[in-house]
């Protein structure tokens, strides 16, 4: 059995996270991802995912795994460099460049290897990344990796944007990166005024869209798509698959330099095993939903605003969300899981977020939605909510 000399430290840290209320444990489900979850052997009606247009049991895109399975067998079984860059990969990349308005697409295997390849593989000693306060934990991450000098700025504050900037003016390259939807908050990013900045201080900016594509504009582009953005104007794009897309992995989407320069120093894209080829056959299947179908958007649209009307005249503590992230705040860390505790006892689930995901006193309850959500179970997580937080 292995075990470290320093044991016992950790099982003091380890009480002290139970005694504070901040132990993560793992849950178990049984069954597709959906509405309807199974966890831990008890049904659930789930709000607490990230599948927002409820693609990821859709049938076509089962059956286009399955057939590349049949095809192209389950590994990928090497690196993009070596013989892991399968016919569905390329054509997956072809596809997301055009979705995106975009010179090219890399593919990734996850979010997080995206982003931390992308700040790593362009960004370097006596470059400076200027990030939100509220980005993603992969993309401070990528900032310490690279050995990029980082400057943060306070969330959404372009005033202290642009001081930063300004702070940073020695500085060989600049980048600054934000999330398109945040994920904690849902808020959206204020990308016009981000792209201002940067054509002034002469600096790139990176957009995580996790959260964004599939959901944000007309036909599901983002960020890019929500503004009216012109071609003139694109940031560099990090998207991922789990979440709208219902699938798994990520891209980056830029010109044809960045693209080249991330095939030759991005780590996490070089020394790692393409993702599986029926996996890139899922997203090209997906890709085409997220364009052809508007209606789920136009639903997810609906239900968001029936909730956050439901939950104002419950007077619940809602934070400033448009997206498919409905975050109710509630401050206090044991509250909020007490709460979450009496909600899965009426049969829902949603998510229960404390320190250090969210600063201190802003636990919160992270509800999510799908356009495979219905009205009623939309009006029943609120009648819950009015009982369990009356009391």
């Amino acid at each position: 059995m292995a075990s470290l000399p320093w044991s016992q430290q950790l099982v003091e840290q380890l009480a002290d996270k139970k005694a504070t209320g901040r132990y993560r444990r793992q849950r178990t489900r049984l069954g597709e991802q959906g509405v309807h979850v199974v966890i831990d052997g008890q049904k659930r009606l789930s709000f607490c995912s990230n599948d927002y247009l409820g693609l990821a049991s859709h049938p076509a895109l089962k059956k286009a795994f399955i057939d590349a399975v049949e095809q192209e067998g389950v590994g990928a079984g090497a690196a993009h460099l070596l013989t892991g860059h399968s016919h569905y990969h390329q054509k997956l990349e072809l596809a997301l460049a055009e979705f995106t308005g975009q010179q090219r697409v890399l593919l990734f295997s996850s979010g997080y290897q995206a982003n931390m390849g992308i700040i790593d593989g362009l960004m370097t000693r006596g470059d400076t990344v200027i990030q939100d306060k509220l980005n993603h934990a992969s993309l401070l991450d990528g900032s310490r990796l690279s050995e990029a000098d980082l400057l943060r700025y306070p969330h959404a504050n372009m005033s202290l944007l642009h001081k930063r900037l300004d702070k940073a003016c020695t500085a060989k390259n600049k980048l600054i990166v934000s999330d398109g939807v945040f994920s904690m908050d849902g808020d959206i990013a204020p990308l016009p005024e981000i792209m201002a900045q940067a054509k002034q201080h002469h600096a790139a900016v990176l957009l995580d869209e996790a959260h964004a594509l599939g959901v944000l504009g007309e036909h599901g582009r983002g960020s890019v798509e929500y503004w009216n953005l012109g071609q003139d104007e694109l940031p560099i794009i990090m998207g991922t698959f789990g979440k709208a897309f219902g699938t798994s992995g990520a891209f980056i989407a830029a010109d044809d330099e960045v693209i080249e320069t991330l095939i030759q120093q991005a780590r996490s894209y070089v020394y790692t095993t393409a993702q599986p080829a029926a996996i890139a056959a899922a997203t090209l299947a997906s890709l085409t939903l997220v364009e052809q179908e508007s209606w789920r958007r136009e639903k997810l649209q609906s239900l968001i605003s029936q909730f956050r009307a439901g939950a104002k005249q419950l007077g619940l503590n809602l934070m400033d969300s448009s997206t498919a992230i409905q975050p109710v705040l509630i401050g206090d860390d044991q509250q909020a899981i007490n709460i979450g505790k009496a909600l899965e006892e009426k049969g829902l689930l949603v998510g229960v977020i404390r320190p250090p995901t969210v600063p201190e006193g802003s636990a919160r309850l992270r509800i999510t939605f799908s356009a495979n959500h219905t009205e009623q179970q939309v009006t029943q997580l609120l009648d819950a909510l009015e009982v369990i937080c009356a009391d």
